[in-house]
């Protein structure tokens, strides 16, 4: 029997394998939202409709290993969310194919999975149904998760009053606390103070000691230094560096105009 491309990953010691990846938009000009600016669009050709396609990526291979923490740097839009949300699976790419092997946890946009009319307990009960925690589990772990986000006093809140700064603390500490085999990170930990963002890389690093899987989206280029393991640039939709992050991190400065490198490495 042919093995599954999740066992032939395990077997190889990979968490994560993008081949040929490429994603698509079509952008829309001018929509037409009634039929009053369509038929407007008839008459008149600036109001008229017209799409074109954007590729957020192009061809992209990359393999990311069990334990290991890897760093995706690239100024915005050069397509690293969209990637994060392809390893995530919820996008689908347009060309290629992505396999992972191992539970996945996407701590990727604010409040995704939350509802915000349900406060934050009962939101912490929604997103570990999401991933297949009983009841039973979810108790178990629901004091740790509201410790670890320092909520006590607003867990009972709609989450709808809460700040950026409060949903990313109990989105994240919901993600932490799933044990997932592999997170995904998307610059979310930047909305944090100081503090709760140095409380989360102590986690992180407790996390791969215990051969969780990390992707990193960020432009702290200090974390990726110090943190991770190897980091990979993205610019305009291609992964053109990948490997130790301090010569990925150069690669990156020097595409940068003088100002914003000096921005950049502080």
């Amino acid at each position: 029997m042919t093995p599954s491309p999740e066992a032939r990953l395990a077997s190889d010691g990979v968490a994560v394998a993008l081949r040929g990846i490429s994603k698509v938009f079509t952008v829309r000009h001018n929509p037409a939202h009634n039929l009053k600016t369509k038929l407007l669009g008839f008459a008149v050709a600036r109001h008229r409709e017209t799409t074109e396609q954007f590729w957020a990526l192009r061809d992209v291979d990359l393999t990311v290993r069990k334990g290991e923490c890897l760093g995706l740097i690239g100024p915005n839009g050069s397509g690293k969310s969209t990637l994060l949300r392809i390893m995530a699976r919820i996008y689908p790419p347009t060309t290629g194919a992505v396999v992972t092997h191992g539970t996945v946890a996407p701590m990727i946009e604010l409040g995704v999975g939350f509802h915000p009319d349900l406060t934050g307990h009962e939101n912490i009960f929604l997103n570990t149904s999401l991933f297949r925690l009983s009841t039973r589990e979810t108790k178990a772990i629901y004091r740790e998760i509201v410790e670890f986000a320092e909520l006590e006093q607003f867990i009972d809140m709609p989450v709808k009053n809460y700040s950026t700064g409060m949903y990313a603390r109990l989105g994240f500490a919901v993600a932490i606390h799933l044990a997932p085999e592999i997170l995904l990170i998307d610059e979310v930990l930047s909305v944090g103070d100081a503090h709760f963002q140095e409380k989360c890389l102590e986690r992180m690093e407790r996390l791969r000691a215990r051969g969780t899987t990390i992707v990193l989206v960020t432009h702290a280029m200090g974390t990726v230094e110090e943190r991770c393991d190897r980091a990979g640039l993205l610019l305009h939709g291609r992964l053109v560096a990948e490997g130790a992050p301090k010569d990925v991190i150069e690669r990156y400065q020097e595409t940068l105009d003088p100002a914003a490198a000096g921005l950049l490495s502080r």
